[in-house]
């Protein structure tokens, strides 16, 4: 169904190369980590928005576990809130252990997007059709987030 966080779906594969990591220790640099998010994040705003959109803030962002040379890299992205011209988008990461199958969470974040016409001017969006009850939390929690920030910056929500 159009307008849901299933259809703004985004899963990127990776694996990390040498030229991704610092070097002699073999541990994947952040930002590059950072880039692969920004895109597999974009992807899912781009979905919800059936269009242009730009990358507004990258409000939370949790390492949780190095990522290694050789590693296989899966990325999750869906929109979690959608509000009149933005969007929050999670992302999770995860390494797959292609021998085992098994995976383990890495990393996590949060992203803003705002939807831009031709111009780069911002533009509405639908809304979000929530079909669960995950849908509904992960609404609710992207909600206070967003009056957080908002909060920070001196406005409201």
């Amino acid at each position: 169904m159009t307008g849901t966080p299933t259809a703004s779906r985004c899963v990127m594969t990776q694996i990390v190369m040498p030229t991704h990591t610092n070097g002699a220790a073999g541990v994947m640099f952040g930002g590059v980590m950072m880039q692969w998010i920004d895109v597999c994040a974009g992807v899912a705003a781009m979905r919800h928005a059936a269009g242009r959109v730009l990358t507004a803030s990258i409000d939370r962002l949790d390492f949780v576990h190095p990522v290694h040379v050789g590693d296989v890299v899966v990325l999750h992205a869906q929109v979690n809130y959608a509000g009149r011209t933005s969007m929050e988008v999670g992302c999770r990461v995860e390494t797959e252990d292609m021998r085992t199958g098994s995976r383990r969470n890495t990393t996590k974040a949060y992203l803003t997007f705002v939807a831009v016409d031709e111009a780069g001017h911002p533009r509405e969006i639908p809304p979000l059709v929530l079909e669960s009850d995950d849908d509904r939390r992960r609404y609710a929690d992207a909600q206070a987030r967003r009056a957080e920030r908002l909060r920070a910056a001196g406005r409201q929500a």
